[in-house]
């Protein structure tokens, strides 16, 4: 049905390719902070392969997360589509067993983009966005292989007695640490398909919590918490296998060929003031205010990090935004693919922002979530709005000079905070399994 739906939007389904077609690759850590790694400054974990596909690429200082948890901000990076319209807002389960809310029949993704243009796609580690046989599952969206975790919640748990090979259940040997297999099948579908262009979407569990590591490794002797031992090894071993991932590249000689992206899913799972978000110094000195499932800065900016080879600058540190729904136009532009008109992506093409110029102008950033009380918040130039409950008056922020948001800015530009109500509410489209953020009172553009 999707060849079907590709065909009739306008794709050429398998056409041929030039050899010089890049790869594209998008690794997603979970719940990683911004102050993690070593090139954003963390000084007690080591993330030394990270920190060199910084000092090989771009290190970007502002970019930002689809939203606050991962099934709608992985929902975002997929579908080019921003909470105001994107069909996922919530990680929303469905039922005892059944995981996660799917993606809607028909959903366009860049796996189902790069498929049409004869791209091999596969996804490994957590998707969270469809069960197998779902109008979700990640065979039906345009991707060949996977392997993982289908649900969310199943990903918890790293020593789990089952994994999924493509839709099928693999049972597992007790004690068998799961991050082992994914990062295994990874590599061996990487080197099966060296010899065309590929898509990997590695969607890698670390360091989500449950926290658990087969080996605290160089921290095992730490004067720490168990969990913070533990908490280090899990990023250490995502970095490792990261490197790992990077060094095949090499080895299989299409390292310049293959644009690499890096990022985290959304803010830490931590307090700045717990004892793993202080000891790690989460905030980076303050700097980024709470963490996952909040509209601040915490929770929605993101450790990310491009390696390119002769396209991408090396060494360069952006302070310019761009968000995860960019991330669709941005492989359509690169790789010549159609982007169909149905498919309307909020997002815009960071090719020449990538490259080394300027990030493309745009009117805003838009988020909302549906943790709890729905709460939402937009970003314009320098300045960010904040409601964090329906009927709740808005906070306004300059991020230029209060990257903390510590200064809450309303009652001195009350013409801004007209603005940030005026777009929000034309901006998101209605939908009745996500209600309104704004509340009544907060229709009222004051």
């Amino acid at each position: 049905m999707l060849k079907r739906l590709l065909l009739a939007l306008g794709f050429l389904a398998g056409s041929a390719l030039a050899a010089d077609k890049p790869n594209i690759i998008f690794i997603l850590a979970d719940d990683l902070a911004q102050g993690d790694l070593g090139c954003y400054g963390q000084k007690l974990i080591q993330t030394p392969n990270l920190d060199r596909m910084a000092s090989e690429g771009t290190r970007f200082n502002q970019a930002y997360s689809g939203t606050s948890v991962c099934a709608p901000s992985r929902t975002s990076l997929m579908t080019g589509l921003d909470m105001g319209h994107c069909p996922i807002r919530a990680n929303r389960e469905i039922g005892k067993g059944l995981g996660q809310m799917p993606l809607p029949e028909g959903t366009i993704t860049v796996a189902s983009l790069l498929k049409s243009a004869g791209y091999a796609t596969a996804c490994t580690g957590k998707w969270g966005m469809g069960m197998p046989g779902s109008s979700g599952d990640p065979l039906k969206v345009g991707f060949d292989r996977f392997y993982g975790y289908y649900d969310q919640v199943h990903a918890h748990s790293y020593f789990t007695d089952h994994l999924f090979d493509d839709s099928k259940r693999i049972d597992l040997p007790e004690k068998t640490y799961a991050q082992n297999l994914i990062q295994k099948a990874t590599l061996d579908w990487v080197r099966s398909v060296k010899d065309k262009p590929f898509f990997l979407f590695y969607a890698v569990t670390l360091p989500h919590g449950n926290y658990e590591i087969d080996s605290l490794g160089a921290y095992a002797d730490k004067p720490w918490t168990p969990q913070q031992k533990t908490y280090a090894a899990m990023v250490s071993r995502l970095d490792h296998d990261v490197g790992e991932l990077m060094a095949l590249l090499k080895e299989l000689k299409v390292d310049d060929n293959t644009l690499v992206m890096f990022s985290g899913d959304n803010g830490s799972s931590f307090a700045p003031g717990s004892p793993v978000g202080k000891l790690f110094d989460q905030s980076m000195g303050g700097k980024l205010r709470d963490f996952k499932r909040s509209m601040f800065e915490g929770g929605l900016r993101q450790a990310s990090l491009a390696r390119w080879p002769g396209k991408v600058p090396a060494g360069r540190v952006s302070d310019e935004p761009w968000a995860f729904w960019d991330f669709l136009p941005t492989v359509a532009e690169i790789t010549g693919v159609k982007v169909p008109a149905a498919c309307k992506p909020n997002g815009l093409s960071l090719t020449e922002f990538l490259k080394g110029g300027k990030a493309p102008d745009r009117p805003f950033f838009y988020w909302e979530l549906h943790e709890g009380p729905p709460c939402q918040a937009i970003r314009f130039g320098d300045w960010k709005a904040v409601r964090i409950a329906p009927n709740k008056p808005m906070l306004l922020f300059d991020l230029k000079a209060d990257s903390a948001e510590k200064t809450n800015l309303a009652e001195q530009h009350p013409d801004l905070v007209k603005k940030a109500v005026d777009l929000m509410n034309h901006h998101r489209v209605a939908d009745p399994k996500w209600p309104d953020p704004a509340g009544v009172e907060g229709k009222v553009n004051k």
